[in-house]
């Protein structure tokens, strides 16, 4: 049977239109049902708190429970890996920290995936400070004192972190390689704060969510903050970069989805954010936990986790730290 051009012109594009309706439909009904935010870290880590609190607004705000699952090991690769080969659709989002998926991406070449390319950038949370503490043992009350005292001991300092290569061990290795110092790097699978508590581990450059009450009930004692600025949280305690000028060391946080996930969900989901970042409760909530909000677009994000890849690979390469 021949059709005239234009009645075939017309039954193609209809054609076309009923084989997507229902991936657009889904995409402008999201979210249909309950969506997981994978976190690389364990309950109770600065990354599983602040997954929670987006998990809520996110709940709140969508009508439909955004539940975390904690998926801890290889330093967040595990994961990672868990949410890069998910289905596109936005039914699994991963919990990113960023500063440890791009040092991730210099430390292990030879991932299963590849976090720029498997990841979308779906929204920016927001910049927390990192906090050095020592137990209150160490003689030292100031950061000018530790280093002195750190010179005076090499390598019998034990520094504490979640493992070779993440944030707390390359902040910390930052710090020593300009300092001057040598601190014997001890790694922990799970949480080293018991062993911190009780003074076998002496130092560790922490997330401040993650010390911050020990500091308040003096159970820590806080030197200095490795963010560019004082944080309004401790507001007494100087920045490294006041005795180490050029020194800023800072965790972000976001949310990323599968690549291929449809860009009206990834819009969906970083407007949402958006919004709640906007939210004085929220605003407030975030703020008590160290970080302070700093929305983007989807590509604006994408765009800070390229600069961010390039600014630790030099880190990580100049400091010659390896995963562990």
């Amino acid at each position: 049977m021949h059709l005239p051009r234009r009645e075939f012109l017309r039954l193609a594009v209809c054609t076309a239109v009923s084989a997507t309706a229902p991936y657009v439909a889904g995409a402008q009904s999201y979210p249909a049902e309950p969506v997981r935010m994978v976190v690389g870290y364990p309950a109770g880590n600065a990354s599983d708190i602040i997954g929670r609190v987006a998990a809520q607004a996110l709940s709140e705000r969508l009508g439909q429970q955004f539940i975390v699952e904690d998926r801890p090991g290889a330093s967040g690769t595990l994961a990672t890996g868990v949410v890069a080969k998910a289905a596109p659709d936005g039914y699994t989002l991963l919990m990113e920290v960023v500063t440890a998926n791009v040092m991730n991406s210099t430390l292990y070449p030879k991932l299963a995936y590849d976090f720029a390319r498997d990841i979308a950038p779906v929204a920016r949370l927001g910049e927390a400070a990192y906090v050095m503490v020592v137990h209150p043992k160490v003689p030292a009350e100031t950061l000018s004192e530790f280093v002195v005292y750190a010179k005076a001991h090499p390598g019998r300092i034990n520094m504490a972190s979640q493992g070779g290569g993440s944030p707390t061990h390359v902040f910390g290795r930052l710090f020593c390689m300009m300092a001057g110092i040598d601190m014997l790097n001890v790694p922990y699978r799970v949480s080293y704060m018991p062993d911190l508590l009780s003074g076998q581990v002496q130092v560790v450059f922490g997330p401040i969510s993650h010390v911050l009450e020990y500091i308040r009930a003096g159970k820590l004692r806080a030197l200095a903050v490795t963010t560019a600025n004082r944080q309004a949280a401790l507001p007494d305690v100087p920045a490294v970069r006041e005795l180490l000028p050029g020194y800023e060391a800072s965790a972000w946080y976001g949310i990323g989805a599968p690549r291929g996930t449809p860009n009206e969900i990834v819009d969906t989901l970083n407007r949402t954010v958006n919004a709640a970042l906007a939210d004085p409760k929220v605003n407030a909530r975030l703020a008590d936990l160290g970080v302070v909000a700093k929305p983007t677009t989807p590509s604006e994000f994408g765009t800070f986790i390229a600069a961010e890849t390039e600014k630790w690979a030099k880190v990580i390469r100049a400091a010659n730290i390896e995963a562990e």
